[in-house]
């Protein structure tokens, strides 16, 4: 059996993103788990629009996913170059060689007559496909087309009446009737090659035993099949992986929450969050886990458990996947990539292990770094701004503040298990307890009645933090 090499083809156009990135997880992926190569080619011949910026950030995306390929730009095999804008020769080679053998033809049509003739035919009801006008021009009349000037591309012969059938890994026999595509284009005017041709070109020469894309690309299939069949190469496997729709099962947009790979980056998602969530847009387990690390997804990832159907992104869901990786990996694994998210004023005032078990503390509820802003309230050290119901049980609970003011002042060893059994014993000598005994002092303290165990909050802000927002808290609420 062949060793499996797979590949992720992206158009350097635009950044990765949710569709593109999970692609090129589930070509890795099955890789991974056959002890196969992962290639990375970049379809840049769209020279109006691809960006050597957005080159970079690709590549720096896919890294950041861990999705390190074994061929492609940095990585040069013995089937590079691995940009089709420096494979061009081959490309005309081949397509000179169709057309010596009579699979293919110049074509002058330009694309306002090309346009009307496709407008003509949706007019009259049928699809829009080439009519064939320049595939039985003889030599002389496209020597006169030429000394005219015009715009000269190569198109394919589709052979009449001739169905096409693919055996597809995840969609099973799929039947590409006579007649569905006319004589389509393999080479531009400009001298760069289309999709198709070069795809199925690059494929071979690179010997990619399985083509793993997108549902979308079905239809580009039997131009690829042919160009297979017309130049005698190997056809790979195919599997055409699901659409991704948004929770109202419209097309996936950045309406429905769905960013790029930089912007979840840049939003503090862990990576093997990310790359968890998006496997699951398709494929299930076979134990029925939700919560996978990349090993336990190589390990059970195949083809035969991704479905045919539509996966749905959702971001909530997405959230709570993430505040799993973030809570089981705590500060030992994510304290490095959160600290950038710390607020200056934070950072400044503590030492570097106590924003490290202050972030262990938050990690507890925290679905991505970006929120440390939002969560951080209970650590900052100057007293917190006093409003609302917070305000006001401060105000209903002066007597009982006074009196653990005092008695956390007169703490010796500021740790919380002792500053636990003052608050406790301050309250049983008044009378309070539960509720009433510790919204008032966490308001006092934080500005809130939510967040970590109190006590810890207390230790890590230090005893002249504490006693300085008890103060100021008793003097607002005069």
């Amino acid at each position: 059996m062949k060793q499996v090499r797979v590949r992720f083809a992206p158009s350097p156009t635009g950044y990765l993103h949710v569709g593109g990135a999970r692609t090129a997880l589930f070509n890795w992926l099955f890789a991974r788990h056959e002890g196969g190569q992962f290639i990375l080619r970049i379809e840049d011949t769209d020279v109006e629009r691809s960006e050597q910026a957005l080159e970079d950030m690709l590549l720096e995306d896919l890294a950041w996913l861990g999705l390190t390929w074994d061929e492609g730009p940095g990585h040069e095999g013995d089937c590079g170059p691995y940009r089709q804008s420096e494979r061009a020769a081959l490309y005309r080679e081949r397509a000179a060689h169709l057309v010596e053998e009579g699979k293919a033809y110049p074509c002058f049509c330009t694309g306002e007559e090309l346009e009307r003739k496709k407008e003509a035919r949706l007019g009259a009801g049928q699809a829009p496909r080439y009519d064939g006008t320049c595939r039985n021009l003889d030599a002389a009349a496209r020597e006169r087309k030429r000394a005219d000037g015009r715009p000269e591309s190569i198109r394919f012969i589709v052979p009449e009446n001739d169905e096409r059938r693919l055996d597809d890994a995840i969609r099973g026999l799929v039947v590409f009737p006579a007649g569905m595509v006319g004589d389509f284009i393999i080479m531009r005017s400009n001298g760069l090659p289309t999709y198709n041709f070069a795809a199925a070109i690059d494929d071979s020469a690179m010997a990619i035993t399985h083509v793993i894309r997108g549902e979308e690309h079905l239809s580009n299939t039997v131009r690829q099949i042919m160009i297979y069949e017309a130049l005698g190469l190997a056809m790979p496997r195919f599997a055409h992986i699901p659409l991704i729709l948004g929770t109202d099962r419209s097309k996936l947009s950045k309406r429905h929450g769905a960013p790029n790979i930089n912007n979840f980056r840049e939003r503090g998602f862990p990576a093997e969050a990310i790359v968890n969530y998006l496997a699951f847009l398709g494929w299930s387990s076979p134990g029925g886990a939700e919560i996978l690390s990349i090993e336990e997804l190589i390990r059970d990832f195949t083809l035969d458990r991704v479905s045919s159907s539509p996966g749905i992104f959702d971001e909530t869901k997405l959230a709570w996947v993430s505040a799993q990786h973030v809570r089981s990996g705590g500060a030992a694994r994510y304290f490095e990539d959160a600290l950038p998210f710390f607020p200056e004023d934070v950072r400044g005032g503590y030492a570097r292990e106590e924003l490290r078990e202050i972030f262990g503390m938050l990690a507890e509820n925290l679905a991505c770094f970006s929120r440390i802003g939002e969560e951080i309230g209970p650590f900052r050290l100057e007293p917190p701004a006093l409003a609302g119901e917070e305000r006001a049980a401060v105000a209903g609970a002066r007597e009982l503040l006074a009196a653990l003011l005092a008695a956390l002042g007169e703490c010796g060893a500021w740790k919380a298990a002792s500053i636990a059994s003052l608050i406790k014993e301050t309250g049983a000598r008044l009378g309070v307890k539960g509720k009433a005994l510790y919204m008032p002092l966490r308001a006092a303290v934080t500005g809130t009645f939510h967040g970590p165990d109190l006590s810890r909050v207390m230790e890590i802000r230090g005893k002249e933090s504490v006693l300085r927002s008890i103060r100021s808290a008793l003097a607002e609420s005069i």
